[in-house]
């Protein structure tokens, strides 16, 4: 990110950032902590149907794969049971995850989110801050949008499951009290080191 201010409500989002910065920083949890430089071209492919020319990937390791696959393991459970949980209705049914963001006085809506094939990052707002309308949260305005767009990129970048690695262990919880389930507890998996 650039220039953002050294306050602790930045991890609330107090700090103004871009899309394609959202979708760069969420890009590091589906690429097992590495970071990557965007780029506009993919590939190019000449008249024969070779690759005339394909940009590097630039990666730079950021995080352990450990502490990446935690952080996406967290915004996995956004999307099955959190604020994002709509993105099921709205026909997200391989694996994702992601993280909604509302502004003060509703003047921004987004939704961050990935596959292990696409990342991507929905912002609804105008150029020029002003209150979006009544209720306009990041899971009504941004989510179905970002729904929409993976739907469709999934067709042609498939997404797989997550692979923990190595070094976690899948830990059993209580939905109920996040504590050793007991007999009868609906229970989901944390990934402890």
């Amino acid at each position: 990110f650039g220039d953002l201010p050294d306050v602790p409500s930045l991890a609330l989002g107090s700090g103004l950032v871009t899309p394609l910065e959202m979708a760069r920083a969420y890009a590091i949890f589906p690429n097992g902590g590495f970071a990557i430089t965007p780029h506009a071209i993919v590939r190019v492919i000449d008249a024969d149907g070779d690759i005339a020319f394909e940009p590097l990937a630039n990666r730079r390791k950021i995080l352990s794969p450990e502490a990446a696959f935690q952080a996406l393991s967290m915004l996995q459970d956004v999307v099955e049971r959190g604020t994002g949980e709509s993105a099921r209705n709205w026909g997200v049914r391989f694996p994702a995850g992601g993280k909604t963001g509302t502004t003060n006085e509703f003047k921004d809506a987004w939704f961050v989110g990935f596959s292990s094939a696409v990342v991507a990052a929905v912002w609804v707002g105008f150029d020029q801050p002003a209150t979006i309308g009544r209720e306009a949260y990041g899971a009504r305005l941004a989510l179905p949008i970002w729904a929409e767009f993976m739907r469709r990129a999934a067709r042609t970048r498939q997404p797989d499951a997550f692979d923990a690695p190595d070094g976690l262990k899948e830990v059993p919880l209580c939905r109920v009290s996040y504590q050793r389930p007991v007999e009868g507890c609906p229970t989901y998996t944390e990934y402890l080191k």
